[in-house]
């Protein structure tokens, strides 16, 4: 049967990828993105399976304002994938306010904002799934922000899991390495990721080197644990580039 499916931070890469890949598969999907003209844009290319909707997840009152409105076209979500994410390399001595609070906010806070109200939309069966990183066992330098919300995440999703199972709703954290597009650019500054880039290679990584996946390859996986029996679950998927061929 066909799912309603409302993904976080929808507007570019893997969110929307898992829109498409979704809407292809004959799901509804909900695009939810800071920047409403990205995932409008999004939802146009996708077609009438999808609907867009304008939502800061770091802000309370627009996560209820994005699901008031969401519930209005449809009552019963089956599965929330959350995906927002802010990616900025930084130390923490040289962060500025916005670049930690707006970290954690979006990261962490966001995931939760977006749970809290999905919650009372689901009946038994539903899924709500949070992607994580590789970096929360990985040290990489310049990251320290990301990795603790995302480590967070992970805690968050442990825990809750717990709380929701007698409501027969499943709770997946997905870890996932490095992934990418055909066009994809990275918004850090420019200073900032060279600098990132210069400290990873000091401590051991090379980035130009590390394997990297495609987000149509993340999102065959998505697809898999939508569609796990109801006898199943997986609370924690591990995903790692490799270097095909």
């Amino acid at each position: 049967m066909s799912k309603v499916i409302v993904i976080t931070g929808a507007g570019v890469g893997l969110g929307r990828a898992l829109a498409r890949r979704f809407a292809t598969d004959g799901d509804n999907v909900v695009l939810l993105g800071r920047t409403l003209a990205k995932v409008q844009a999004a939802a146009q290319e996708i077609g009438d399976r999808a609907m867009a909707v304008g939502c800061d997840v770091a802000s309370p009152e627009s996560v209820k304002s994005a699901f008031a409105e969401i519930a209005r076209r449809h009552p019963r979500i089956d599965v929330l994938i959350n995906n927002a994410a802010i990616f900025e390399p930084y130390l923490i001595a040289d962060a500025t306010d916005e670049q930690i609070m707006g970290t954690l906010a979006t990261n962490l806070g966001g995931a939760i904002l977006c749970v809290r109200s999905a919650i009372p939309m689901m009946n038994r069966g539903g899924h709500i799934l949070s992607v994580s990183s590789e970096s929360v066992e990985m040290p990489f330098p310049h990251l320290l922000m990301y990795q603790t919300t995302k480590a967070g995440l992970e805690r968050f999703c442990s825990g809750l899991h717990k709380e929701l199972e007698p409501n027969g709703i499943r709770v997946t954290c997905v870890r996932a390495g490095q992934m990418m597009e055909p066009g994809k650019v990275w918004n850090a500054d420019p200073a900032a990721q060279m600098r990132f880039a210069k400290a990873a290679m000091e401590a051991g990584i090379n980035l130009r080197e590390r394997p990297i996946t495609q987000f149509t390859s993340v999102t065959n996986i998505f697809r898999a644990l939508v569609d796990l029996p109801p006898d199943l679950h997986s609370p924690l998927v591990t995903l790692s580039a490799r270097k095909a061929g």
